[in-house]
């Protein structure tokens, strides 16, 4: 891999570990849909321009349902269940739980037939992942004093899971031959503007300066910037090793919890936290460490490692993309 690849891989890693620390402290004084608007109406902004000039809006125009449908599965529910969700449970924990998307995306690549074959490595992967994400779940219950707004939470992200699973079949079945920058600015404006009426009639006190700061940031770094750089990124090492930032994404998540929130590591946390990452890589991969050198690629191991884009982008079209992508 190129010198270019590794930096595009690290920033990925960071800028998709991010999102859950912003998210927690823009909470603390706007309202969830406040943080869904202005994250998504900056992102739309931002990428506009650049949709423009590559000419990508028009072909995702003339698929407008199902853009607006991946619109709403990948940003409109799991945007608005990540910041209710964050009102409650520590980022760290949020991270974690969002990095189950390849457990879901598997059993739903089952049921819809784009598996090859169910190897029993996928069965073990499955059900390792799953145990680890009860680990957590249960040791979260039993550390608070209000176990049933715990647990509401903790399935608002496991909806955002599933949800993030869901989201590249439809790119795949439906939105394969649309540029990807075209669907995600059109998705980003019309739930911004979806969202914008809700926020203000949500929104009851004035926002303090670190949160508007960690919206900024979130909008900005981790909505605009992370979908230009991950075109980057897979346009630079291909569909299949592209996803591998995803299983950094829950170590940033944790990690900046426990220096910037002061949020706790619990020994159920320790527990359940390599579980669930050696569940989600066995699921996906069934084992497998590379590609076989000749063998044809499939995409259902690129849509079940990488919530939403990097399927989207799958069917590995050329892609050219401003320099500033690798930022």
């Amino acid at each position: 891999m190129s010198a270019r690849g590794w930096w595009l891989l690290a920033v990925m890693a960071v800028l998709w570990g991010l999102p859950y620390l912003f998210i927690s402290e823009a909470v603390t004084s706007f309202s969830p849909a406040a943080v869904v608007a202005g994250r998504t109406l900056v992102g739309a902004l931002l990428l506009l321009p650049l949709a423009l000039h590559r000419k990508a809006l028009r072909p995702a125009l003339r698929k407008w349902p199902w853009a607006l449908a991946f619109g709403a599965v990948e940003m409109g529910g799991p945007f608005f269940l990540l910041s209710h969700a964050e009102q409650t449970i520590p980022s760290g924990l949020t991270g974690l739980l969002v990095a189950s998307v390849p457990l879901w995306a598997a059993i739903i690549g089952f049921g819809i037939g784009t598996h090859r074959s169910t190897s029993p490595l996928r069965v073990i992967g499955l059900l390792v992942g799953f145990g680890g994400v009860a680990v957590v779940v249960a040791g979260q219950g039993l550390a608070v004093t209000d176990a049933a707004s715990t647990f509401v939470a903790v399935g608002e992200v496991l909806v955002t899971a599933v949800l993030y699973a869901i989201a590249p079949f439809i790119v795949s079945a439906k939105l394969s031959d649309v540029p990807s920058l075209g669907s995600i600015t059109l998705a980003l404006t019309a739930i911004g503007i979806v969202y914008l009426p809700i926020a203000l009639l949500t929104q009851h006190e004035v926002p303090t300066l670190r949160s508007m700061i960690s919206l900024g940031l979130l909008a900005v770094l981790c909505t605009a910037v992370a979908f230009v750089a991950v075109f980057a990124l897979i346009a630079e090492v291909g569909p299949v090793t592209a996803p591998l930032f995803t299983y950094v994404n829950p170590i940033v998540a944790i990690g900046l919890g426990m220096l910037i929130l002061g949020e706790s590591l619990t020994p159920w946390l320790l527990l359940g936290f390599p579980l669930v990452l050696l569940g989600c890589w066995l699921a996906a991969t069934g084992g497998r460490l590379r590609r076989t050198p000749g063998a044809a690629l499939e995409p259902d191991i690129v849509a079940e490692a990488m919530p939403g884009i990097a399927a989207a982008e799958a069917d590995t079209r050329p892609i050219t993309l401003p320099h500033t992508a690798d930022r």
